[in-house]
C-alpha cells in the first residue's frame, strides 16, 4: 500500500473535480483517491437527527441528481451525513467506514466521524481539524495515496486548481475565534455557506 498521503482542499466542487481527474490520468487509482465534498447548499434534509448524526440528505436522492456529470467521478460516491458537517458526497478510503450508503446511493453517517477517519489514515490531528472545518465551511476535500517517489508529482497536480493555502487559510478560521473541529456543532445552513463562499473568494479551474 501506498506510504505517503497528499490532501488538498478546494473551495469550489469544480476545482477539485479537475483535480481528481488529473490524479487519475496520472495513473493514481481509485482506491488511493478520496472525495469528501459538502453539499448542503445542494441536498434537501428531510428529517431530525434521531442518534446525534445530523440529518442527512433526502431518502433515495441519487448522486447524479446532485452532481450531474461529476457523478461517476469516483466508484462509490454517495451522499453521507457527517456529524458537524452535514451532508456530503464522498467516496475512497477515508469514508471506506461509511455505513448505510449502498451502491454509491443513499444515506449513511461516517462511522467514527471525519476527524477519526483522517487521523486513522496517517493525517495528523492538527491537519485533520482543519481539514474538517474546511469541509464543514463549504469546501471539497481531496487525499490520495501515493510511493514516495511520487509525491512531488502529485503535489503539483494538487496545486494546478487552486489548492487552499492550509497556514493563511487556518490563520483566518482562528481570527474568528476558530480553535478546533466540532463534530456536536450545528452545521452550517445555506446562508452561512455563502457567506464563507464569499469571504474565501473561489480561484476558477484553469
Amino acid at each position: 500500500m501506498p506510504s505517503h498521503i497528499v490532501t488538498g482542499l478546494y473551495d469550489s466542487y469544480e476545482a477539485a473535480e479537475h483535480t481528481v481527474r488529473d490524479l487519475k490520468a496520472a495513473n493514481v487509482p481509485d482506491t488511493d483517491i478520496s472525495l469528501i465534498a459538502n453539499r448542503s447548499g445542494e441536498v434537501v434534509r428531510t428529517e431530525e437527527p434521531s442518534d446525534g448524526a445530523v440529518a442527512g440528505a433526502e431518502t433515495g436522492a441519487s448522486v447524479g441528481g446532485v452532481l450531474g456529470a461529476g457523478a461517476g467521478l469516483l466508484a462509490g460516491l454517495g451522499i453521507l451525513a457527517i456529524p458537524g458537517v452535514g451532508p456530503v458526497v464522498a467516496a475512497g478510503w477515508l469514508v471506506a467506514a461509511a455505513a448505510g450508503a449502498a451502491a454509491g446511493i443513499g444515506v449513511g453517517g461516517v462511522s467514527g466521524g471525519i476527524i477519526g477517519s483522517m487521523t486513522g489514515s496517517g493525517v495528523t490531528t492538527e491537519h485533520a481539524h482543519f481539514y474538517a472545518e474546511g469541509v464543514r465551511r463549504g469546501g471539497t476535500l481531496v487525499s490520495a495515496r501515493v510511493d514516495a517517489d511520487r509525491v512531488s508529482a502529485v503535489e503539483a497536480i494538487m496545486q494546478r486548481f487552486g489548492r487552499v493555502d492550509p497556514i493563511e487559510r487556518e490563520k483566518g478560521y482562528r481570527a474568528d475565534g476558530w480553535t478546533a473541529f466540532d463534530d456536536k456543532a450545528v452545521p452550517y445552513g445555506p446562508v452561512e455557506l455563502e457567506r464563507n463562499r464569499v469571504r474565501y473568494a473561489e480561484r476558477p479551474p484553469v
